[in-house]
């Protein structure tokens, strides 16, 4: 199996922005970090979570569609996770002791579950976690938010963020990861 061809893809994406714009809403998953606080009672807490969590439903929907979607891709619609890599960052993934880079989506190195049940995995997921929950509320929206919904409306503080989001890609990807590993 192939990807969806961009011109599938691209038109259905279209369809998704044009109707969301005709109902009103806004496109976005970090907004359903706030709506599933807010029904779990934070609101009763903090002022930012006390509001009409019910109003947002549709968008957790879209949420565990989304779950359920790549849970679908992932298990019965991907027959080889194996990805084309450039030679050198093959290379450049192997001096930082990551191997068989490309064999997979997700190297085992970082994502499997020996990394994952050590201190430092577990401590790179949640000083992870906080740093992109800090960034999202910050940043006014979650990169697909930003990037989908912002660059669409021609918003500019969108694509401000967006010249951040990859900024700041650039930047762990050559200056922190390497540290990090």
């Amino acid at each position: 199996m192939q990807p969806w061809p961009w011109y599938i893809a691209g038109p259905l994406i279209s369809l998704v922005m044009i109707t969301l714009t005709l109902f009103s809403k806004s496109f976005g998953l970090s907004a359903n970090l706030r709506t599933i606080c807010s029904i779990g009672g934070a609101g009763k807490r903090v002022d930012f979570f006390n509001f009409d969590w019910k109003a947002q439903i549709w968008n957790l929907v879209f949420l565990v569609g989304a779950v359920i979607g790549g849970f679908l891709a992932a298990n019965f619609l991907t027959v080889d996770t194996s990805i084309v890599l450039n030679p050198s960052t093959v290379s450049a993934l192997a001096d930082l002791g990551i191997e068989n880079a490309g064999s997979s989506y997700l190297p085992e190195a970082i994502f499997g579950a020996e990394a994952l049940s050590s201190f430092g995995g577990i401590a790179y997921l949640v000083v992870g976690g906080l740093l992109i929950g800090f960034g999202s509320r910050y940043a006014g929206g979650c990169t697909s938010g930003h990037a989908i919904t912002g660059l669409s409306a021609m918003q500019l503080p969108s694509l401000i963020a967006v010249i951040g989001f990859f900024i700041g890609g650039l930047i762990m990807t050559y200056f922190i990861l390497p540290f990090i590993l």
